[in-house]
């Protein structure tokens, strides 16, 4: 009979027990994923915005730094992305002279050709585990540093030419974003291995 009264009081004890650790495991587990992120962004040259886009990430990445170049590459195609949207819409605009639709046509080329060597370098990242680890990884590097001479060649376009300044400035922020995210993607790419 003790044994039972035992056995009926201990059950809920133990369960009682591991509904109070558990939530406390995974605070615990969620914030070694988010400082593994924040120690690895210190690599990068900005350091709060690679912060502030891949700590959303930080419990899908756990502590692997593949993964979390992948996340890196992913974040800079969405900007890349959300800058194509931005420059697309300008061309649209009234009062866009012919000078300023070429430049911005060119930009969109260039965010159209950064956006597909962001796609380049997460399918090297996912070859990192082939035979040619090194030739995989160093594609991965190309392909991240390739975005930022897309990003540099559009906001060249403007050298020397009259162009309004409201759409300077937004293709300029526009492109300072995507290198920033895409710089910070190579950093995290060059300090891999």
């Amino acid at each position: 009979m003790e044994v039972s009264i035992c056995k009926s009081f201990i059950l809920p004890l133990l369960t009682i027990v591991l509904f109070i650790s558990l939530p406390q495991t995974a605070t615990a587990a969620n914030e070694a994923y988010t400082n593994f992120v924040k120690t690895k962004c210190n690599v990068t040259t900005y350091i709060s915005l690679c912060q502030k886009t891949l700590i959303p990430y930080a419990s899908s990445v756990k502590t692997n730094s593949t993964k979390l170049c992948k996340a890196a590459l992913d974040v800079t195609i969405k900007g890349a992305k959300n800058t194509s949207t931005t420059v697309s819409t300008l061309k649209k605009q009234k009062g866009i002279t012919r000078i300023e639709a070429s430049i911005i046509k060119d930009c969109i080329e260039d965010v159209k050709d950064a956006v597909y060597e962001l796609k380049q370098a997460v399918d090297a990242m996912g070859h990192l585990g082939d035979k040619d680890k090194e030739f995989q990884l160093a594609n991965a590097k190309t392909y991240a540093s390739s975005v930022i001479t897309d990003a540099d060649s559009c906001t060249d376009g403007f050298s020397g030419r009259k162009v309004n300044p409201t759409v300077k400035k937004m293709i300029n922020s526009s492109m300072a974003n995507i290198t920033k995210l895409a710089s910070n993607a190579l950093a995290l790419i060059n300090h891999l291995y």
